[in-house]
């Protein structure tokens, strides 16, 4: 079995920006925007994770799959659970999390991690992507990742620390964090079954949790950097790379 599926945890109720999957981008909801690449990338069957019936509806109208989850969970990890739980166990031994709040990211980038992970043994995988700019390393908005070498096109690396801000960076090889996880099966059953961990909470970074309990996450380097919309500032960024 070596099926790969893509989840896209989504809701309306983020804290810094409501009702943000349904914002706008050339006239097409900012999920819809997400869904389309994510389907491009051609990597397995994509699904969209949500609490809510209005992106469940706008979701399924556009030709997607959404799937209602329960309203409360932790994490967005618990949501792509559930979904795996329920339709796709035995069916799948890779998901990918993908974040409904990437709309720029390219297929091939998707793409790029799952062959990483299918090349690679590795609980967890994710991306990151060169610093050009030295101010993200002080913007706590960026989340980096640190790993012992330099990262190169066709490496995958173990991550040796995740963080918004740090008083002390001991070496270079500090890179930015892109937000997509492709978890093995057997590793996304574990890490939902964990509890929240103190550098977790401390730094508001659910992979902290993996990090804490010994499951090793390995980083490969993105070639683009998909911006990630938390407030109205980066949605008008976005507007204007993706405006055509």
């Amino acid at each position: 079995m070596k099926n790969t599926a893509i989840i896209i945890p989504t809701r309306l109720g983020a804290k810094r920006f409501p009702n943000k999957p349904l914002a706008k981008i050339n006239n097409i909801p900012m999920i819809i925007h997400v869904l389309k690449r994510a389907k491009e990338s051609n990597v397995g069957e994509v699904f969209v994770a949500t609490p809510d019936d209005e992106i469940f509806s706008i979701v399924n109208e556009n030709g997607g799959n959404a799937i209602l989850t329960k309203k409360k969970h932790a994490s967005g990890s618990d949501r792509i659970y559930e979904v795996y739980s329920k339709k796709l166990k035995n069916d799948v031994d890779l998901i990918i999390n993908l974040q409904g709040d990437m709309p720029n990211i390219k297929p091939e980038t998707i793409l790029k991690l799952e062959k990483l992970m299918r090349s690679n043994k590795s609980d967890i995988g994710t991306l990151a992507s060169l610093i050009k700019d030295k101010s993200e390393i002080s913007d706590p908005n960026i989340v980096k990742v640190n790993v012992n070498n330099s990262l190169e096109n066709e490496k995958f690396l173990d991550a040796k620390d995740f963080f918004r801000l740090k008083n002390t960076l001991d070496n270079n090889k500090i890179y930015h964090h892109i937000g997509i996880y492709a978890f093995t099966d057997i590793a996304l059953t574990k890490y939902v079954k964990l509890s929240r961990s103190k550098l977790e909470i401390e730094r508001n970074l659910e992979q902290m949790r993996a990090m804490e309990n010994n499951l090793v996450i390995k980083v490969g380097l993105c070639d683009s950097k998909p911006l990630g919309v938390d407030t109205e500032e980066d949605l008008e960024k976005v507007k204007k790379e993706m405006n055509f």
